[in-house]
């Protein structure tokens, strides 16, 4: 009995230290191998810095090429107007020149030339424009009266409207002779309330009255 207690004594002994030296080992390698990466990150800490910079900006390039990339596939560009007269924006497409002249000067608070190319000459009474944007220094009561004589002698038709941007606020689409003059020009106009003042945008002729109606009305918007 006592030899077989000895035997087992034995055994138990040597499996302990079995299992010591097994944890032992692994205990070491685990030491080993991460005092070789604190090793490695503190001598090459700089280079791997580096490559994480280089990384986030070669990142950063990629979103900003994708960006680019959207934005130069969009065939519209934006003029933004003042904010005192609600924020008026206007999209039109790349290939269109403007000139707007928004200093308050005259009675049109924001006078906008928008046409293909180039813009005509403004004092040429003969230029006729693909777009043209006016903030009036006046009601909109005020504005629409003047074209109630045409609309009485049909040589107008108006027809109320909403921007899609801007559905609560509810003015006029005019279509016909809005000049008056002895060269009549068909004319779309859309006239708007903007607070105390009155926003009108229209196109002159037909040749553009396509992009007026697909670009410029559905994506024109301001601050009512």
């Amino acid at each position: 009995m006592v030899k077989q207690d000895q035997r087992g004594a034995a055994a138990s002994l040597l499996i302990s230290l079995i299992l010591f030296i097994i944890l032992f080992i692994a205990a070491l390698g685990f030491g080993i191998y991460s005092y070789s990466k604190m090793l490695d990150y503190k001598n090459n800490v700089d280079q791997k810095i580096s490559v994480a910079v280089s990384a986030a900006k070669i990142e950063q390039t990629k979103v900003d090429n994708n960006n680019f990339a959207i934005s130069s596939l969009s065939p519209l560009t934006t003029y933004y107007g003042p904010s005192q007269y609600g924020s008026i924006v206007v999209n039109y497409p790349k290939t269109w020149s403007a000139y707007v002249d928004d200093s308050d000067s005259q009675s049109a608070l924001v006078d906008g030339y928008f046409n293909p190319g180039h813009v005509p000459s403004l004092t040429n009474q003969a230029s006729t424009f693909a777009l043209r944007v006016q903030v009036l220094n006046q009601s909109y009561s005020q504005s629409i009266q003047q074209y109630n004589g045409q609309n009485t002698q049909n040589k107008v038709t108006a027809t109320a409207y909403s921007l899609p941007k801007v559905p609560k606020t509810v003015g006029v689409e005019l279509s016909g002779d809005l000049t008056g003059g002895q060269n009549p020009v068909n004319t779309t106009m859309v006239v708007l309330p903007d607070r105390n003042y009155t926003i009108e945008i229209w196109t002159q002729g037909t040749v553009y009255l396509s992009d007026f109606n697909n670009y410029i009305l559905p994506n024109f918007s301001f601050s009512p």
